[in-house]
């Protein structure tokens, strides 16, 4: 889905700001929503990292760029316990209240339309899957992105649509995220590195971009 998360390529934010040795949590409460992660996986809140991550992007476009990192996080554990059923508005309501906020504070908590229906727990351990079909493309091939956004969650970033690269690795078959991350199944698809060069992307030349992409993203192409 095309979203405030999707800021790739996107020209007015500047460059990354990447500081050597930075902490992993800066604040005690980012440590807790880190483990609370976990535990409400085991609560049954969500089974997969698709739905989590999908989660995320669904959160208040504000609150996205308002709340930082683990903030984000918990703004999506507050969506999918309330999916779930494992809590409702007024406990978070409650809970906000308690910790001397309001409910102005659970912005992150608003979600951006209906959520999908929980999927089951996947049956494997990790993510790697066989695929019963062979793969369509070898390392050499020239291949193009698929150039329409989908309405849901998707590995394909919108920089990298409708663009030509080439295949320089395969890394067999992955649950497909798109499905997963609504419910939909694992439908497990073959999934590629793809190499594209930095002028087809955008104007800079001199680098290339490697992304790791699934089969359904991907056509053949001519080469170019």
């Amino acid at each position: 889905m095309d979203g405030i998360h999707d800021l790739g390529g996107k020209p007015g934010y500047g460059e990354v700001d990447r500081k050597s040795g930075e902490v992993v949590f800066h604040e005690r409460w980012e440590a807790a929503v880190f483990a609370m992660t976990n535990a409400v996986t085991r609560a049954g809140a969500f089974h997969n990292i698709d739905r989590f991550r999908h989660a995320i992007e669904r959160i208040n476009p504000e609150a996205y760029l308002q709340h930082g990192y683990y903030g984000r996080w918990l703004g999506a554990i507050e969506n999918l316990l309330l999916e779930a059923g494992i809590i409702d508005q007024s406990e978070l309501n409650q809970r906000a209240v308690e910790r001397g906020g309001s409910d102005a504070d659970l912005v992150a908590a608003q979600p951006a339309g209906q959520p999908d229906a929980i999927g089951p727990s996947p049956g494997g351990v990790g993510n790697r899957r066989e695929v019963a079909d062979a793969p369509r493309f070898v390392a050499g091939d020239g291949v193009r992105s698929r150039p329409d956004p989908v309405p849901g969650h998707t590995r394909l970033p919108a920089y990298a649509r409708g663009k030509v690269g080439q295949i320089i690795a395969w890394h067999q078959g992955w649950v497909f995220p798109d499905t997963n991350a609504h419910g939909l199944g694992e439908q497990p698809q073959h999934l590629y590195t793809v190499q594209f060069r930095s002028e087809d992307l955008w104007c800079k030349r001199g680098f290339s971009v490697s992304l790791d992409l699934f089969e359904p993203y991907l056509e053949e192409t001519s080469d170019e």
